[in-house]
């Protein structure tokens, strides 16, 4: 067969599966949309909050001010009883109750320190804990303000009572993920992921397909083809469906979700070139010992997690036990992430991620090895047994 020939048949097999096109153009598209759609707003703000002021005084009255002022709690409501809140809250569905206790001016004026109590539902935990943080951010200014009026009052100056209220003033700037959110953070790391576990799946489902046919014996096109040529073939294929995927990603959804490009094509490119190569030989090593192509998909989905949390960005690395990560580092995806989200959202130059390139290309090395040795005994098994 020559070489053209091999690629027209290649592009048949791979176009006419089904499952392959669905999980692999599907899936990338399908997960473009979903997997952000949680994350789309960034952070939850303006969560609605039932009061309960229980003092009923000029100064309690300016906390709820304050507090619904804040970008996090919007109180919608106020109750005169700890009841009355709560069926409110039920009622409505609100995010929590706000209770201000009564004697609350009495014991500020006291020197005293009140409690101030917020009821919510913690299983909610980005809601639970936005709310609290505008109600502690409200809290500490009212309380700096009480305290600075102290100061004026037994005759410090304004400077002179800033000063002593707080000697140390904490400015806080994000360096790689300005808006705080989880787009940002979480968003270019998985679709990384995404593309590897769906070249996996692809690569996977065409070789257990294959390898169905052959059981039921029938003869494919490859089976008198150079195993080399059959590599070549295949990998240079699956590398331009996902140069074209790739492009989809870094560029299309990165721009719909407004997420920070700051690698170059040129280091992209570098950096694309030895990650989709060594998962490529990955999905034809393991695919030539699937007997069935529904396996790739089992496989791939029962080692997404494991993956997501060995690489470090969800769960800290230093808590993972040192064999789990010693087996990740033969995952593609564990440096790819690494890499890529070093190159594009940290703003690294090339030379500080060459480890993780070279890593890359030990696995492309190992991976290709693999499956070209595995691809030579299936092609010497079917001429022996036809023998």
């Amino acid at each position: 067969m020559k070489l053209f020939d091999l690629i027209a048949a290649e592009l048949r097999a791979i176009f006419t599966n089904d499952a392959l096109i669905l999980t692999v153009f599907g899936g990338v598209i399908f997960y473009s949309f979903l997997y952000p759609l949680p994350y789309e707003k960034e952070l939850p703000r303006e969560q609605t909050v039932v009061a309960v002021d229980l003092d009923g005084s000029q100064l309690s009255r300016r906390l709820i001010r304050m507090v619904n002022a804040t970008p996090q709690v919007d109180i919608v409501r106020q109750a005169y009883t700890l009841a009355e809140a709560k069926e409110q809250m039920l009622d409505n569905k609100l995010a929590g109750i706000l209770v201000i206790p009564a004697h609350f001016y009495r014991d500020i004026l006291q020197g005293n320190s009140p409690t101030v109590s917020y009821s919510g539902d913690a299983s909610y935990f980005l809601v639970y804990s936005t709310v609290l943080e505008g109600m502690v951010a409200a809290g500490k200014t009212l309380a700096a303000e009480v305290s600075v009026t102290r100061l004026l009052m037994s005759g410090q100056t304004m400077e002179l009572a800033k000063k002593q209220y707080s000697a140390v003033t904490l400015g806080l700037h994000a360096m790689f993920n300005e808006a705080g959110g989880y787009v940002n953070y979480v968003i270019p790391a998985v679709f990384v992921l995404i593309l590897h576990q769906t070249l996996v799946m692809g690569v996977g489902i065409l070789a257990g397909r294959q390898n169905e046919q052959l059981a039921a014996g029938e003869k494919l096109y490859w089976q008198d083809v150079p195993a080399s040529a059959l590599l070549l073939v295949r990998a240079v294929l699956f590398f331009a469906m996902y140069v074209v995927l790739s492009l989809y990603y870094y560029g299309v959804s990165f721009e719909m979700y407004d997420i920070p490009r700051l690698a170059s094509i040129k280091d992209l490119a570098l950096l694309s070139v030895p990650f989709l190569f060594s998962t490529i030989f990955l999905g034809i090593t393991l695919g030539n010992f699937l007997p069935r192509r529904e396996i790739a998909s089992l496989i791939v989905l029962l080692s997404s997690m494991p993956i997501v949390f060995a690489c470090g960005f969800i769960w800290p690395a230093s808590a993972i036990p040192s064999p789990i990560l010693t087996a990740m580092l033969f995952i593609p995806a564990v440096p790819a992430i690494k890499a890529f989200v070093l190159l594009n959202q940290m703003g690294a130059d090339f030379y500080q991620i060459k480890s993780l390139v070279s890593h890359l290309l030990l696995l492309t090395l190992l991976y290709g090895s693999s499956a070209y040795i595995v691809l030579k005994l299936k092609m010497w098994k079917g001429k022996t047994e036809k023998i």
